[in-house]
């Protein structure tokens, strides 16, 4: 009989001999989740500070949308779009008056929501701006990360998500984030749109300077193009607000979103819009077999119940300002900066603490998961349900590794 710690290794080379090495996760090996915690094949307990990426806000196994999802699946799982069912209409309906978009269009993975989006832009452009076909331009920032399509990683920056993919998809300007002078500089007559994350997560939870957002809008406006903005890891309470464009007061014409809004049981994605961009589709142009399948609506319909009926946004607000009085009071040596709002943080090592990863292992070993990104950064992003008292926990555990 293997022993207990054999599990996770056996696992670990069987994933490594049969599939592909597109990732490089930490060596932990989960079999259960709850709440805030994941528990591992060897059957340590995990705080999990990494939530998914934001899939998980509501907890692992809510048991809401777990059994929204299992009652759905009995009855109906899959139409395609040829036909109608009875969980897509009332999802739609509850997304936009939650949002305050006029329409939603239903997709899968975040990525399809982007692909969605730069439709949309583009096809607006043409039909509505009146640029000459072929020559709508989409101004993204550096530093960005949307998905991984090939038309996605063309206007990226990373170098790992750009990685011999070409010939690219042409039409997208890059400007540096958080640069209003350098977007004013990159508009031009054939500009679709300017679309950009509120808040750079992959990038390690990188926050524009305070007012970039409201100009962003104001130089959508000035110039007629669209702001369309990412919100697939900053929405739905990640921030301490339903979507981080909120903290300055504006609105986009347009946002994709993803992850939370299925609670991390399903992939279900969307992206939102008034009439006057999401009427640019007709029918036959997009779609998607699986989008708005009635499984995801069920499921989607319930985890965002949960982010409302449980007060997430508001509570996340709440334990966000205590989140970041306790990061900015660490104390040690090793840390460059600070980036905090709402329950998400980036912890940037100065390069001479010998990278982030090293200490996602110190802190494995003592109980918690999180994730490094860009080398020095350590992302923080616990399930919205955390408690005050799992957080100073946690924040403990940081210190220590940090000492």
């Amino acid at each position: 009989m293997a022993t207990v710690a054999a599990k996770s290794e056996a696992l670990i080379q069987q994933e490594n001999q049969y599939g592909a090495h597109n990732y490089h996760p930490l060596d932990v090996v989960c079999t259960k989740g709850e709440g805030v915690f994941l528990t591992d094949v060897d059957g340590k307990k995990y705080m999990d500070f990494l939530a998914a990426y934001s899939a998980v806000n509501q907890g692992h196994n809510h048991p809401r949308i777990g059994e929204a999802m299992i009652a759905q699946v009995k009855t109906l799982a899959l139409t395609s779009r040829a036909f109608r069912n009875d969980q897509f209409p009332p999802l739609l309906e509850k997304l936009c008056r939650l949002t305050g978009f006029q329409k939603a269009l239903l997709m899968n993975s975040g990525a399809e929501a982007v692909e969605t989006a730069l439709k949309a832009m583009r096809k607006w452009a043409y039909d509505v701006k009146g640029v000459e076909y072929g020559q709508a331009e989409i101004i993204v920032a550096d530093g960005n990360f949307h998905g991984r399509t090939t038309t996605i990683v063309g206007f990226s920056t990373d170098p790992d998500s750009t990685s011999r993919f070409g010939p690219f998809t042409p039409g997208f300007k890059i400007v540096p984030y958080g640069d209003l002078k350098a977007v004013e500089a990159a508009i031009t007559p054939n500009t679709a749109a300017i679309f950009m994350e509120p808040i750079q997560g992959e990038g390690g939870v990188v926050i524009p300077p305070k007012g970039f957002l409201k100009g962003l809008r104001e130089l959508a406006d000035k110039h007629h193009c669209l702001l369309v903005l990412d919100e697939i890891q900053s929405g739905l309470g990640r921030t301490g607000k339903l979507f981080a464009f909120e903290h300055e007061g504006i609105r986009p014409d347009g946002i994709t979103i993803g992850k939370a809004l299925s609670g991390g049981y399903y992939p279900v994605s969307a992206f939102l819009a008034d009439d006057a961009v999401m009427n640019v589709f007709t029918p036959g142009i997009h779609g998607s077999t699986y989008g708005g399948n009635p499984l995801a609506c069920a499921v989607a319909s319930a985890a965002l119940d949960v982010l409302v009926d449980e007060r997430l946004v508001e509570k996340t607000a709440e334990l966000g300002k205590h989140f970041e009085a306790r990061l900015k009071g660490l104390k040690t040596d090793k840390v460059k900066e600070i980036r905090c709002i709402g329950l998400w943080a980036g912890v940037e090592l100065k390069p001479e603490a010998g990278g982030a990863r090293t200490y996602c292992y110190a802190l494995k070993d003592r109980g918690m998961l999180c994730k490094d990104t860009h080398e020095h950064t350590i992302r923080l992003a616990p399930p919205l349900v955390i408690t005050k008292e799992q957080l100073d926990w946690a924040v403990d555990q940081l210190e220590a590794v940090l000492a």
